[in-house]
């Protein structure tokens, strides 16, 4: 996920056009799934829809990065075909995708969500995240102020069950993890908290498929 600037609440449209949330209500539990998508794959749509089950949640909604600054972007796919390409694969009424971080000029998470959060609200937002991302939550800017902002859904990865466990972000959050049986309490629960979501796991990433199609 993307990680700019501060966006202040007047600053609601850029050079890419004016700022549209995807569709939402009052009340509703909305997943918030980041990523560069490049590509999109059967694993992220595979992930949304186990955190809609789990979770209760009435909406997922796909944040296409314009570019993550802690991985080079430099071959990075355009935003709008990366876009393009999510709405393609995505295909179910519940999962929408939004460019909504190169509306607000933000690369950076915690800008992000604050943003929405001022948006919209009476929803109730929970960010998505691998396992293998959680593994260097420490890294990412403002990190621990993240999790005072919303619960945090950990969806596992091949590789990285044990690592996400016994993470840094783990051991600094321990006192708040919910049981995975209890996760469907998650999306109403004060931050920070977050648990951590098993099923079927998919071998599928991103780096791999470009670097396959090379």
């Amino acid at each position: 996920m993307a990680r700019g600037r501060s966006v202040r609440d007047s600053a609601l449209v850029t050079s890419v056009g004016p700022v549209r949330l995807p569709p939402h209500a009052p009340g509703q539990k909305i997943g918030l799934f980041g990523g560069s998508f490049d590509p999109p794959h059967e694993g992220h749509r595979a992930a949304s829809l186990l955190a809609l089950k789990r979770l209760g949640l009435d909406r997922v909604w796909w944040l296409v990065s314009p570019g993550n600054p802690l991985k080079d972007t430099r071959h990075l796919a355009p935003l709008e075909e990366r876009v393009a390409a999510a709405r393609k694969l995505a295909h179910h009424p519940k999962i929408a995708v939004s460019d909504v971080e190169a509306r607000i000029g933000t690369r950076y998470t915690y800008d992000t969500i604050a943003y929405l959060k001022r948006r919209a609200p009476t929803c109730h937002f929970v960010w998505l995240m691998g396992a293998d991302n959680f593994i260097g939550f420490h890294h990412w800017k403002r990190w621990r102020d993240i999790a005072d902002l919303v619960p945090l859904a950990i969806i596992d990865r091949p590789g990285s069950t044990l690592k996400a466990a016994h993470s840094q972000a783990a051991k600094a959050f321990e006192g708040c993890r919910l049981e995975e049986s209890d996760a469907a309490l998650l999306p109403l629960a004060s931050p920070p908290t977050f648990v951590f979501l098993h099923g079927p796991r998919s071998p599928l990433s991103s780096t791999a498929l470009r670097e396959g199609g090379k």
